[in-house]
């Protein structure tokens, strides 16, 4: 593997790609809430993640982010939950970047439906790029 890191353009049209999912319903009910159970539970198990040193909240919610960004299922209910979640023990900038996030997603699903979702979808993927211009900054990009 090469290591590389994403950027922040190419960022932002990943993370829009992924917004797609919130505008087809995927990631909020018809009523606009987000589903509770869901929330709970990020797939492809990033609950299970574990920080192993007091770098690792950092480097895991820039892992997750990225991994998110990769797979197009950061507007899924329960990834910016477990993103938040790890990097809220983060240092500053990351914990920061975690809840400019959380706040952006929250956005977007209380827009579900409206004609405000598109532009709170996208404030949902500046967030992401924002969050993993922090990553990059801080040295915690991860390997690609």
């Amino acid at each position: 593997m090469v290591a590389r890191s994403l950027s922040a353009p190419a960022l932002f049209v990943r993370l829009l790609l992924a917004g797609g999912i919130a505008l087809t319903g995927t990631a909020c009910s018809p009523d606009g809430a987000t589903d509770a159970s869901a929330a709970s539970a990020a797939p492809g198990g990033m609950d299970d993640l574990q920080p192993t040193s007091s770098d690792a909240p950092g480097v895991d919610a820039c892992s997750l982010l990225k991994r998110a960004v990769d797979e197009g299922t950061l507007m899924e209910p329960g990834v910016v939950d477990a993103i938040v979640r790890i990097s809220g023990r983060a240092d500053a900038p990351v914990a920061d970047a975690g809840r400019r996030l959380a706040a952006a997603y929250a956005s977007a699903a209380g827009a579900h439906g409206t004609e405000d979702e598109p532009d709170a979808v996208a404030g949902v993927s500046a967030a992401g790029a924002d969050m993993s211009s922090v990553c990059t900054d801080s040295g915690l990009e991860t390997v690609g």
